[in-house]
């Protein structure tokens, strides 16, 4: 019993220590751009594999 007088004060401040964190991120706009996000996944920036070193057996 006596666990439960340091376990529920200790799960109390994780879960506002955790609120406070999401408020920090929340008013530090980093959720700003969720349009630029759903744009930039559909971009392919990939130029196709690397060409295969010289002087090395590729197959």
């Amino acid at each position: 019993m006596s666990a439960l007088i340091w376990l529920a004060p200790a799960s109390v401040l994780l879960g506002l220590l955790g609120l406070a964190a999401f408020a920090w991120t929340f008013s530090a706009n980093q959720y700003d751009d969720p349009q630029g996000d759903a744009a930039r996944i559909l971009l392919d920036d990939d130029d196709g594999p690397p060409p295969p070193e010289e002087g090395r057996d590729v197959g």
